[in-house]
């Protein structure tokens, strides 16, 4: 009989586990032996489903993709641009910090210290990260056209600032800075936002 797929994999569950491996050592210090023990698979398994390791890496970003979609669905759901800057990085910091998860965020831990036959890997978690930029740029246009945001507003500038303050916060989180360092940074982030936005009355601000 050959080495197949086993009877009970659950290709979901299999690449939650993938995905914290690759989350806590990176592409890089992921070992086979770690996927595919935390998958409870064999190596042939692993190969006759994924192709190689870097196809396991971009299945694991496919479903970390979809579950951090859910999430930004959420954060540009916010009824001003302040509150979307807010609902994120204050998300960033409390789920970035969870003892429940690995610390930091894959999209940029999975990419470090990757060498030589694992060039695309940076790549492909840069396109990941550029998505929920142009995210934020969508509901920032909007923001600008609804008289949210000043007309003299960048919402492309402010999208890459929002998104490059939440990759800075990543890694502070995976080098060990604690929630309310990063509630810190994500608060003088948040006051940023706020200053391109226009100036309205206290009955007039929203409390979401």
């Amino acid at each position: 009989m050959g080495m197949g797929r086993p009877r009970q994999f659950d290709a979901d569950v299999a690449l939650d586990q993938a995905m914290e491996v690759f989350w806590r050592h990176g592409y890089e210090g992921a070992t086979i032996a770690q996927l595919t023990e935390a998958m409870g698979i064999n190596p042939p398994s692993l190969y006759a489903c994924f192709g190689n390791k870097e196809g396991l890496l971009k299945a694991a970003l496919d479903r970390y993709t979809k579950l951090r979609d859910i999430w930004m669905e959420e954060v540009v759901a916010a009824p001003t641009a302040r509150a979307v800057a807010e609902r994120m990085l204050m998300g960033i910091a409390d789920k970035q910090t969870d003892p429940a998860n690995p610390p930091g965020c894959l999209l940029v831990q999975g990419g470090i210290a990757c060498g030589t036959g694992s060039e695309n890997v940076p790549f492909e978690l840069a396109a990941r990260r550029a998505r929920n930029e142009e995210q934020l740029r969508d509901r920032f246009i909007r923001a600008k056209a609804e008289g949210d945001l000043r007309p003299t507003s960048d919402p492309a500038a402010l999208a890459r600032y929002v998104s490059a303050v939440s990759v800075g916060m990543g890694v502070m989180a995976s080098s060990g800075a604690d929630c309310e360092a990063l509630r810190q940074v994500a608060s003088v982030a948040v006051q940023a936002v706020e200053a391109q936005s226009e100036p309205r009355s206290d009955s007039a601000k929203p409390s979401g």
